[in-house]
């Protein structure tokens, strides 16, 4: 029950800070143009992202493909990493403390939304802890498994990633 607030608690910051956003490129575009000009990118990005990221919030929200919402949360974490990343490269780590908001946000909503939806995403990602790969040091090495669950039940592979620590 905790998981289903969390998942639409964050869900909704998350998809509030992007309509903001993309409300903002929109009323303020000469500053917007200017703004990612001093970041070093072109101005006709502006409606590109104004675009993109009204149809991130619409394929999050509305789930109508479980696909298209991870493709979507695939795009705005890509986008709030290349955001936050611009801006400290230009020295202004401050300004990348809404794509760090949104990163924290975008992790806690993808991690629990197959709690609070009836359709549960494809890719199930955790870690385990097997007490069987310890190193020569004695620490355990953590494992990232990623599970594709396949339309068909008997149908159901594993990939086995070692993190290598």
């Amino acid at each position: 029950m905790i998981e289903n607030y969390f998942y639409w608690i964050s869900t909704a910051l998350l998809c509030l800070l992007y309509v903001a956003s993309a409300v903002m490129y929109i009323t303020k575009r000469s500053w917007v143009r200017q703004a990612l000009a001093d970041l070093g990118y072109p101005e006709y990005l502006v409606p590109i992202l104004i675009a993109v990221k009204l149809l991130a919030v619409a394929a999050i929200l509305s789930r109508v493909s479980v696909r298209l919402s991870d493709l979507a949360y695939a795009g705005v974490f890509f986008h709030l990493l290349l955001s936050a990343s611009a801006h400290m490269n230009v020295r202004k780590a401050s300004a990348a403390t809404p794509a760090a908001v949104g990163l924290v946000l975008l992790i806690s909503s993808f991690a629990t939304q197959n709690a609070a939806r009836d359709i549960p995403t494809s890719v199930i990602i955790w870690r385990e802890r097997p007490r069987s790969d310890m190193n020569a040091a004695g620490d355990v090495a953590a494992i990232v498994v990623i599970r594709r669950k396949w339309p068909r039940a008997d149908a159901d592979a594993s990939i086995r990633y070692d993190t290598g620590y």
